[in-house]
């Protein structure tokens, strides 16, 4: 099973990247997000790498 996500991780993880997105005020939606310019993919990136390592940083 190592490298393999299971569908549960999977929808986690796309909640965690809607959320972020919600709180930079990118519009993602469903499915394919191709209309998104490189730089509102990569603040959504960015914010999520940001949580995930303050949520560390609380443990």
């Amino acid at each position: 099973m190592k490298g393999e996500m299971t569908q549960k991780g999977r929808e986690a993880l796309n909640r965690f990247k809607v959320e972020s997105a919600n709180e930079l005020g990118v519009n993602l939606k469903e499915g394919y997000n191709g209309d998104l310019t490189a730089r509102e993919a990569g603040s959504v990136g960015g914010q999520m790498v940001k949580k995930m390592i303050d949520a560390y940083k609380m443990q």
